[in-house]
């Protein structure tokens, strides 16, 4: 199973919608809950490109993007590859 990590605000709907996929495919993923924390979000941004919107999803370290990234793979058959599901 691969390693997933997500950046998330706890009321964030394109978080709950990126978790929701996750949980659809019963995959186990770390959340790092950074509510207005902005020295963890700064952290994120530096290991996502810059990205400083939310969520940010990396899969084995290998950053995939914010929810409608992770929609599209799915939609293009790419993200059970992805997950070693």
């Amino acid at each position: 199973m691969a390693n997933v990590e997500i950046y998330t605000w706890s009321t964030c709907p394109f978080c709950i919608r990126a978790k929701a996929l996750l949980d659809k495919k019963q995959v186990d993923y770390i959340e790092y809950t950074i509510d207005g924390d902005e020295e963890e979000r700064g952290k994120m941004a530096t290991r996502a490109n810059g990205r400083r919107t939310l969520p940010q999803i990396f899969i084995n370290d290998q950053h995939i993007g914010g929810c409608d990234d992770i929609y599209g793979l799915e939609a293009k058959g790419k993200l059970d590859q992805l997950l070693e599901v």
